[in-house]
């Protein structure tokens, strides 16, 4: 009994290798007064989890691809943050600065996601 469990375990371990996993990572430059724009496409939901390496608070927002944004997020330099995004709900990172920021993202779920910058 015990042999045919542990053959269970590790056929499982084996496995899990196949899954699908989707996950994206990048370290973002963002120029000042600019803003980068994750998603701005229909899509499925997915969570993001940011770190600001600049010297300068950046601003995350939820935007629907509908219109508007909703549940602003200030991150102070060396912060991080984990944030879930709807479906169909861009992730918009704004530098308000005059100098360029760079943000590391690890992007997790549907990684389907258009990618562009933006004037405020």
């Amino acid at each position: 009994m015990r042999l045919v469990a542990l053959l269970l375990v590790c056929l499982l371990v084996g496995a899990c290798q196949y899954l699908p996993i989707y996950q994206l990572n990048s370290t973002t430059t963002i120029q000042g007064n600019q803003a980068f724009i994750l998603g701005n496409n229909p899509h499925g939901s997915f969570s993001a989890a940011l770190k600001n390496i600049a010297p300068t608070d950046i601003t995350i927002w939820k935007c629907p691809i509908s219109g508007g944004q909703h549940s602003p997020i200030t991150l102070k330099p060396g912060e991080n943050v984990f944030v879930r995004v709807e479906k169909n709900t861009a992730l918009k990172i704004e530098n308000a600065s005059a100098n360029a920021v760079d943000v590391e993202l690890k992007v997790k779920g549907d990684i389907g996601l258009s990618m562009g910058y933006q004037k405020p």
